[in-house]
């Protein structure tokens, strides 16, 4: 019930805002995360002062400021999402050159698109859906709490996002489509297993990714493409594809999720601020995830 009377009595009321309404609100957010309460202020600063040694710290501060501001944002982004219009979506999410992946479908193949935790990913979910050749599934993890998983559900599948629980992905992978699809994955977070994870040096620290894309793409052999997010200005975001490989199945384990790290991390390098840095993304370190190895070199 508390979560009914949250979305209808608050969340629909302001995501029928216009969005300069709604951007004012991300300002006073601002405010009250970046000067009041510090939310998650030791990760934010740890990770981004960690990531970037060489900058200064005017620099590193501008960051983290930055940070804050376009958190903020995605916020009250994520709430308009669930009332925006197709015509607000696409004026605010372009794709720059979807001709790469129909050319992909055009030879009869399926993607796997990858991406990381960058600019507005759920903006991206929700322009995606019918915006190429592909038909295209994103793979989530389901809420707890259902009927929110329900609206979020519904929200980012509006204009033709099939949204596909984790459980289920490689019964999509292995069903038969009449036409090619593209199955898109987010992989820059803390897998639940660091033990079984590529290990490798991002942002200039060892870290580890998922393999669950490599595995898939390598298993059933489709081309891999790495979903870039550019943030133009503010709540204007550009996508734009790169193609990593048709041929997963000839790399050697850790090449293909190899690919992607290098591309996020130029991303990230590009333009700091945008990346979540909010995530505790190093909560262990490779030391603490391998004891025995430590052990060794330590006897």
């Amino acid at each position: 019930m508390g979560s009914k009377i949250l979305y209808y009595l608050i969340i629909i009321p302001l995501s029928v805002l216009p969005y300069f309404v709604l951007y004012g609100i991300s300002n006073f957010l601002f405010v009250i995360l970046y000067y009041v309460l510090g939310y998650r202020k030791k990760v934010i600063v740890k990770n981004i002062y960690s990531s970037f040694p060489d900058k200064s710290e005017k620099e590193k501060k501008t960051i983290v400021r930055k940070f804050y501001l376009h958190f903020t944002d995605l916020i009250v982004e994520s709430i308009k999402n669930f009332t925006v219009s197709e015509k607000q979506i696409k004026k605010r999410v372009k794709f720059l050159n979807v001709e790469l992946i129909d050319a992909i479908y055009d030879k009869g193949k399926s993607i796997v698109t990858v991406g990381g935790h960058y600019g507005n990913w759920e903006m991206f979910a929700v322009a995606a859906g019918n915006v190429s050749k592909h038909e295209q599934y994103g793979i989530y993890k389901p809420l707890k709490n259902k009927f929110f998983d329900a609206k979020i559900v519904s929200t980012r599948g509006a204009y033709g996002m099939n949204m596909i629980s984790m459980k289920e992905t490689k019964t999509y992978f292995l069903k038969e489509n009449k036409n090619p699809i593209s199955i898109i994955f987010g992989s820059d977070q803390w897998p639940s297993n660091p033990q079984g994870a590529h290990w490798t040096t991002f942002l200039g620290k060892r870290t580890p990714f998922l393999y669950g894309v490599e595995k898939y793409a390598k298993e059933f052999n489709w081309t891999v493409v790495y979903c870039e997010i550019i943030r133009e200005k503010r709540g204007r975001f550009a996508i734009k594809y790169h193609e990593l490989t048709e041929d997963p199945a000839s790399l050697e384990k850790g090449e293909m999720m190899q690919l992607f790290v290098d591309k996020l991390e130029k991303t990230i390098y590009n333009d700091p601020a945008y990346w979540l840095w909010s995530h505790n993304r190093w909560k262990q370190s490779e030391e603490e995830v391998f004891p025995e190895k430590q052990k060794g070199v330590d006897e």
